[in-house]
C-alpha cells in the first residue's frame, strides 16, 4: 500500500511542476483543502485556483526542473494517508540553477478509484 501512495503522490507533484492538468484532477479530491502560506494565510478550497495556476505555470519551472523529498515519511491509517517532508524544488534558468524549498504535508485518501490528495498544508522551508 505505501508505494501506491508514494506512486501517487509523485505522479500528483510532478503533475503540478510539469502543468499537467489531466493527472493533476486525477489525483486530487474535487474537495481538496489547501494551506499555501506564500500565496493567502486563508485556506483554498477546491481544485479551480489551482487550474488556473497550472494553466499559468504559476512554479515558473519551464522545461528543466526536479524535486526531491528530503526526510519523508509516510503515515498509514486504513484508507487515509499522511505524507511528510521537505520538498527541494531545482529549477534550470538562462542564469543559473534555482532551489526552493518548502516543508509539506500532504494527507491522502483512497476511493474507489484511487488515492487522491484532499488536504495540503505548507510552511516556509527557510
Amino acid at each position: 500500500m505505501e508505494q501506491e501512495v508514494w506512486a501517487t503522490l509523485h505522479r500528483h507533484l510532478s503533475a503540478i511542476y510539469a502543468g499537467d492538468w489531466a493527472i493533476y484532477d486525477e489525483t486530487t479530491s474535487d474537495d481538496v483543502v489547501v494551506y499555501e502560506w506564500f500565496v493567502t494565510p486563508h485556506r483554498l478550497e477546491g481544485k479551480s485556483f489551482h487550474a488556473f495556476m497550472l494553466e499559468h505555470d504559476w512554479a515558473g519551472t519551464g522545461k528543466d526542473w526536479r524535486y526531491d523529498l528530503l526526510d519523508p515519511r509516510l503515515d498509514l491509517f486504513g484508507n487515509v494517508a499522511v505524507a511528510s517532508y521537505t520538498l527541494l524544488l531545482t529549477v534550470a534558468k538562462e542564469d543559473g540553477i534555482e532551489h526552493r524549498t518548502v516543508n509539506e504535508t500532504r494527507v491522502l485518501v483512497k476511493f474507489p478509484e484511487g488515492w487522491k490528495v484532499v488536504h495540503v498544508h505548507k510552511s516556509p522551508g527557510r
